[in-house]
Parts: structure tokens; sequence; C-alpha cells
């Protein structure tokens, strides 16, 4: 070490257990040991003179690192849901006031609100799960290209893409409620006279 490094110090030492039961005495024994051949007391506040770490606690690390990085790309996710939630409401928005005469002459002729309603929600969640399914193609692509360039092992299973597709309709559906309650309320002599 002191040839390769430059340490004049063991920076770490490996004990391997017969037994997962036998864990904590070896741990105990291992702790006592060095406190004895480096001469430190055995007094409150120097039981952290050493380190011991075991699989069971690097595992534990290891999940929570992974629990906090799901829980920040939920959040980046949601963040993008309600960002393109609000895309597709815009869209909604103004293809109503666009197609206001349209609507306008659909009443006339005798469509009800909800068929009015209903349009414009099944628009909505079209535009929403289309946008879906571009993302699905591109993750999917992205997964590709990093299991061929980095040789990591990934999979794109067909529960998350079901699930992708269905939470982006969703998404389309929520969007369009405020549009599509728009343009069932209007008034059809009002919308027949919009330029």
């Amino acid at each position: 070490m002191y040839r390769l490094l430059g340490w004049r110090f063991v920076g770490s030492v490996d004990v391997e257990v017969d037994n997962m039961q036998n864990m904590p005495i070896v741990q105990e024994s291992a702790k006592s040991f060095l406190m004895k051949l480096k001469h430190i007391p055995s007094i409150p506040g120097n039981e952290d003179a050493f380190k011991i770490w075991n699989a069971a606690d690097l595992q534990e690390t290891l999940n929570k690192q992974i629990g906090t990085m799901t829980i920040l790309l939920s959040c980046i996710a949601g963040i993008s849901l309600f960002v393109g939630g609000i895309g597709i409401m815009n869209i909604m928005l103004v293809s109503v006031t666009e197609r206001t005469r349209e609507i306008g002459l659909r009443k006339a002729i005798g469509a009800r609100r909800f068929d009015i309603l209903s349009q414009f929600l099944i628009e909505a969640a079209a535009v929403g799960l289309l946008g879906g399914v571009l993302g699905i193609a591109l993750g999917d692509s992205l997964t590709i290209l990093i299991t061929r360039v980095m040789g990591w092992d990934t999979i794109v299973t067909l529960t998350s893409i079901i699930l992708a597709s269905s939470i982006s309709a969703i998404v389309g559906i929520l969007a369009g409620i405020i549009p599509a309650w728009k343009a069932s309320r209007l008034s059809p002599i009002l919308a027949l006279r919009y330029e």
C-alpha cells in the first residue's frame, strides 16, 4: 500500500462470516479486537473509533439512495405531466375558439351538451395518448441505444407501456375538461354569429 498509494496505514479490513446469524457477534469481536490492538480505552465516546459495515447495512444504504432517486424522478415526471396537461388544455381552448361556428351548427341541428362535451374530451384524450405513444417510442429508442452503447441491461416491459399510455390519456382527459365544458355551454345562436 505504501509503494502504490503512499499510505502508511491500513484503510480497511474485510471479514467473511460463515453464517449470517453470527454477524453481530463477529462485528462486536472485530471491534473489540481493533480497540485492543490500537490501545483505545472502552469509554463512552470511543465506540465510533472504527466503522463496521456489513452487507445488510450497504443494502439498506443502497435502498435509501434508490428510494431518493425514485422520488426525484417521480417529481420530474409529475412536473412534465402537469406542463403537458397545460399544453393540451391550451390547444383544446384554441380548438374550441376556432370551431365555435361548428359547435353552434351542431347544437342548432340537435346536438346535446353531453355530445359536445364527449367529443372534446375524446379529442383531448387522443392528443394526450398520441403524446404518450411518441414518448414511449422515444423512451424505447433511448433504452435500446443505452443497451448497445453502454452495455447496460435495460428492459421496457408491457406493463410500463400500458401504464404510460393510460396516464397520458388520463392527463389528456383531465386537461380537456375545461375546454370541453366551455364548448358544451356555448349558446347556439351566439356561436353561429361568431366570426
